[in-house]
């Protein structure tokens, strides 16, 4: 299958090859720490940069729970049937442990010549043998550094790799840290062929997974990709979701109990705890730790509200990725009427809700955009932007622009969001928007007003900006 998009990606591996075969960083060799979300195309990436390099390379990747015994007999073997120009070098050499197995390595690294070495699910290395990573510094420091090589450690456990790096731990200060992110929205926009409005809906229904991406077949509507998907129980679409899931949590364990809660459109402590906790409310000391687990790995997302005035205690949470969020509101439940036959039965229930939960799911995508659009010269010091609520969600304001994070300094305008194809943003949204302006702490009267809309903006409204689809992929071309 073709590789599309990941333009800034593979530039990015480029440029620290090219220190490597320049010799300009402190050190000949250089270490990479890539992570990123299980099924977002890290190995697909990283192997297609191999590809393009010219240099020669080696990918190994560990698989979960197996004896570490046999794990680097297969490294070794790896680097033996290797492009490297001493592989020949290392034929027939066994290693006890993998301090002796990574110094293999170096005998099979050439001196004078630029290689890549992968080395892939790292995580699942680290489980197997507690003595990886300081085996890894160790060699690292003495050897592996004074070779021309980039080495890519992968891993798709956020949490163990960014620990990888974290103070205290071996291989600390010996890496630069590349977090693989789903694919954006133009590059959405450019594998589906859609316009800018369709392509964001492709976004939040994809999540920007490459393998789902692939499967929407350039020009096709969104209704047609979901009836498409809804009558094959074997589409990305179904799939993808439940192997990125159980290659984390167990279907049983509280963790998935907590995501389906907020899945299901659960934004408050108060109310996953009831949601996810069975016959009673899950108690404070199980559901906090298990919210900072999935906070830490990515999966979950929690927001504040933006202001001049401290609120840390008014969360709320989300699923971090639109495709999990998309999949466990409707796929996950409709995945037995599909695998029987009923998936039009499926397809109904999304259609019944999409407008709704689409108008939700867009908000980050929307504030992820402006981001990038701004600071301009209408404010030119406008680094952050959220969403405002209180206690009640009366009134809650879909856009906030501010000096900073999480605490502003000022708030630079307040704004609206109206994602619907049949209306514009009119003077009834505008009138609400007015009216719940003054709560924001840090606002005055003339703060600007902003709106966000799919189908524009009634033209006699006294807006001080206004966003469209249009602008929102210009943002990431």
């Amino acid at each position: 299958m073709e590789f599309k998009g990941r333009v800034a990606d593979i530039d990015l591996l480029g440029r620290q090859l090219q220190q490597v075969i320049d010799g300009t960083a402190a050190t000949r060799g250089r270490a990479v720490i890539m992570t990123g979300r299980r099924r977002v195309g890290k190995s697909r990436l990283v192997q297609e940069f191999c590809d393009r390099s010219g240099v020669p390379y080696v990918v190994f990747q560990a698989t979960r729970g197996r004896n570490p015994v046999t794990e680097r007999e297969d490294f070794i073997a790896a680097l033996v049937h290797s492009a490297l120009r001493g592989a020949e070098l290392v034929t027939g050499i066994s290693a006890v442990d993998w301090n002796q197995a990574l110094r293999t390595l170096a005998i099979a690294l050439p001196d004078d010549v630029a290689s890549i070495v992968v080395i892939d699910e790292v995580p699942w290395l680290v489980e197997q043998d507690s003595e990886f990573e300081g085996a890894l510094q160790t060699v690292w420091d003495r050897h592996l550094s004074a070779k021309p090589v980039l080495l890519v450690l992968v891993g798709s456990d956020i949490s163990v790799m960014e620990a990888l790096q974290s103070h205290g731990r071996p291989f600390f200060g010996r890496a630069t840290k590349m977090t693989v992110q789903p694919l954006h929205l133009a590059d959405v926009q450019a594998m589906t062929e859609l316009s800018a409005a369709e392509a964001v809906d492709a976004l939040l229904i994809t999540g920007g997974f490459p393998e789902i991406v692939q499967s929407w077949r350039p020009g096709m509507s969104r209704k047609d990709f979901l009836r498409d998907a809804t009558t094959n129980p074997l589409s990305p679409l179904l799939v993808a979701g439940e192997l990125s899931l159980l290659g984390e949590f167990p279907e049983a364990s509280r963790s998935r109990a907590v995501l389906e809660a907020i899945g299901s459109g659960e934004r408050t402590y108060s109310a996953i705890a009831a949601a996810s906790g069975g016959t009673g409310a899950l108690a404070a000391g199980t559901l906090t730790p298990l919210l900072n687990t999935l906070q830490g790995k990515r999966i979950v997302a929690a927001d504040l509200p933006l202001s001049t005035k401290p609120d840390s205690k008014n969360k709320r949470y989300r699923i971090a990725d639109s495709y999990l969020r998309f999949w466990l509101a409707f796929l996950e439940r409709g995945i037995p009427l599909i695998e029987r036959g009923r998936g039009d039965l499926a397809l109904e229930r999304i259609e019944r809700s999409w407008t709704t939960w689409r108008g939700r799911a867009v908000e980050p995508v929307i504030r992820e955009s402006l981001l990038r659009l701004l600071p301009n010269d209408r404010w030119p010091d406008t680094d952050a932007v959220g969403g405002w609520w209180n206690r009640q969600n009366n009134p809650e304001l879909d856009l906030i622009g501010a000096d900073r994070e999480p605490v502003a300094g000022a708030v630079h305008f307040v704004g609206s969001i109206k994602w619907l194809e049949d209306r514009r943003f009119d003077r009834h949204d505008y009138d609400a928007l007015a009216r719940g302006v003054l709560s924001v702490p840090g606002t005055q009267f003339d703060t600007p007003l902003v709106a966000v809309s799919r189908s524009g903006v009634d033209g006699d409204l006294p807006i001080s900006a206004c966003w469209g689809p249009d602008d929102l992929l210009r943002a990431w071309q």
